[in-house]
């Protein structure tokens, strides 16, 4: 044994001990130092965990105001679900100035439907005949400033064939189809409500990349209206049953599958809501007067929610996962790490 490698172990402690005993107590070492690393890392660790309901329901929607896509299983990214080649709110119309359109203008944009097979996009809708797109845009088309939320972000144009087949169906004024792209800077929604975090991001959606709703909170709305309405008026990511009415409300994070989630802010409610899914007609009235009647903010909180009522809860993944139909909801407790 060399003399170097005699005065690292006798500095160790080990001496002229067996290869087998210094081996070991290396690895013990490296145990001791990976673990220390993984604290480092990791500042804060998992408390108890309890069950507060089950996935029940997970939904797309590709373009934003248009149908949602129902998928059993789906990766959360920071920028909202994705399965395959579908992204949550990628796609969005927009007028010739680039603002965003949505079924606020335009309610029967939420009859339109894009669905992915293969390498090709599908929008449908109603006696309208269906038009094929590429997955990916091609890099040819130009690049667009839009404006979503008055926060200007870019958009692939999707072509000719898009605009008018878009333009054609909702028979008003000329729009466009754009596509976002990953490389693509995303907006910052800190921009429109400090509650967020300066790295929180999403691409078309309104403020977050994700929005919770329980199964019990609608229906505790539905037993308030004569016309009940769906989930699809309200357009959540994740609907969780098993729960009490409203306990989404309290949630601060969750575990759903490998995915940490982190509550922001309560959604606030708009004329969107009383656009029928089914007949893309808007009646400004329901549910949206029955929800002013019982849901809105405490008046402390008024200068971040305004009049509007709110309605589901708006979170923020903290890691990427994958989340399924079925997988138990768990609140997080937290505890410091000694």
């Amino acid at each position: 044994m060399g003399a170097a490698v005699s005065q690292a172990l006798a500095a160790l402690g080990l001496g002229a001990q067996p290869p087998a005993a210094w081996l070991a107590a290396a690895a013990l070492g490296l145990v001791a130092l990976g673990t220390l690393a993984w604290r480092r890392a990791r500042p804060r660790r998992r408390g108890r965990l309890q069950q507060v309901g089950t996935v029940q329901q997970l939904y797309i929607y590709p373009v934003k105001s248009c149908k949602g896509v129902a998928v059993s299983e789906a990766e959360c990214t920071a920028l909202g679900l994705r399965r395959g080649h579908l992204r949550d709110r990628f796609w969005l119309v927009i007028n010739e100035k680039g603002n965003m359109v949505t079924a606020r203008q335009e309610p029967r944009l939420v009859l339109i439907s894009l669905i992915c097979e293969g390498d090709a996009l599908t929008l449908s809708a109603a006696y309208t005949k269906d038009l094929l797109l590429p997955v990916q845009t091609p890099p040819t088309n130009a690049v667009v400033k839009c404006r979503v939320h008055g926060l200007e972000v870019q958009g692939r144009d999707c072509g000719e064939a898009a605009a008018e087949w878009v333009t054609s169906f909702l028979k008003s004024q000329p729009y466009r189809l754009v596509h976002f792209e990953p490389h693509m800077r995303p907006r910052k929604p800190h921009q429109m409500f400090d509650v967020f975090r300066p790295k929180d991001q999403i691409a078309y959606s309104d403020a977050s990349p994700l929005l919770i709703l329980s199964q019990a909170s609608l229906a505790d709305l539905n037993s308030r209206l004569e016309k009940k309405v769906k989930a699809a008026n309200f357009r959540p990511n994740i609907v969780i049953s098993g729960c009490g009415v409203y306990a989404e409300d309290s949630w601060n994070e969750l575990l759903i599958g490998d995915v940490e989630l982190r509550r922001v802010m309560a959604c606030s409610r708009c004329i969107l809501t009383t656009v029928d899914p089914d007949t893309g007609v808007m009646s400004r009235k329901e549910p949206l007067d029955t929800l002013k009647s019982y849901r809105l903010c405490d008046p402390s909180e008024q200068n971040l929610y305004g009049k509007s009522p709110l309605f589901g809860q708006y979170f923020v993944p903290e890691n990427p996962g994958t989340i399924k139909v079925g997988d138990a909801v768990y609140l997080l407790g937290r505890e410091k790490a000694s």
